[in-house]
């Protein structure tokens, strides 16, 4: 496979961008999560604290933010993995894309109530 066949064209080049964006924003979820963790055992007041400003609605859509970016992170890896081993996989790349992202979507409107409705009743009410 020649070299940048992967993210040929603007589709393949936000595809890029849009993994590594993805993938940072999970690390540094996963790092604030460790953090918020371990104050457990420093000061477990604290740490109720913090985790009482969880079930505020603002977390509940960032929430939905990272279910958003972790879904998009695993389906487009899966998709370049595809790109990777499979031997048609260069050829059917944008197809693939085209395919990540309304299997993202699909799934991200099923997301919407599991996620954000606790924070819509607390906002409009039960």
């Amino acid at each position: 496979m020649p070299a940048g066949t992967l993210y040929r064209g603007r589709e393949g080049m936000w595809s890029w961008v849009a993994h590594r964006v993805t993938g940072v924003l999970i690390f540094f979820f996963l790092f604030v999560h460790v953090l918020d963790t371990a104050l457990v055992r420093v000061s477990p007041e604290d740490y109720d604290k913090v985790v009482a400003t969880y079930k505020t609605p603002i977390v509940a859509v960032l929430e939905y933010g990272l279910v958003a970016a972790i879904l998009f992170h695993a389906l487009n890896g899966l998709r370049v993995i595809a790109v990777d081993f499979w031997a048609k996989g260069a050829r059917y790349q944008k197809q693939m894309l085209w395919t990540v992202v309304g299997v993202w979507i699909v799934l991200m409107l099923g997301a919407i109530y599991p996620v954000l409705g606790h924070a819509a009743r607390v906002v409009f009410g039960s």
